[in-house]
């Protein structure tokens, strides 16, 4: 896996990349930090959801703001559990998962944005 990304790459690192050149490094920790922990809180709801439009609703939160931190991972199982809510089919979002995905993408990301930072 690269730093820029790649087929199976949990972080878009181009995606992260362009937008601390789009917002500065100091801008884009304070849009981390924002994200994390409203991506927190979202993670927390989404296991208590009990109708579709609030799983749906939770998962759309967490698709968009994972698209714009490069969370590609994440991005894409919210999508699809998006849609499965959507249709009708709230039973086959696992949270779990998506949780654990949320927890491993957000452990790399900090991990790569403190190297980044040392170097």
């Amino acid at each position: 896996m690269g730093r820029n990304g790649g087929p199976g790459a949990m972080i878009d690192w181009k995606r992260v990349n362009e937008l601390k050149d789009e917002i500065g490094l100091d801008g884009f920790a304070e849009v981390a930090d924002m994200f994390l922990e409203e991506a927190d809180a979202a993670v927390l709801a989404l296991a208590d959801a009990v109708r579709a439009e609030d799983v749906e609703a939770q998962l759309h939160f967490l698709k968009g703001s994972a698209l714009n931190l490069g969370l590609a991972d994440l991005a894409g199982i919210c999508h699809a559990g998006e849609r499965q809510a959507a249709s009708g089919h709230r039973d086959a979002v696992d949270p779990a998962r998506i949780a654990a995905i949320y927890r491993a993408s957000r452990a790399q990301l900090l991990a790569g944005l403190k190297t980044a930072s040392a170097a």
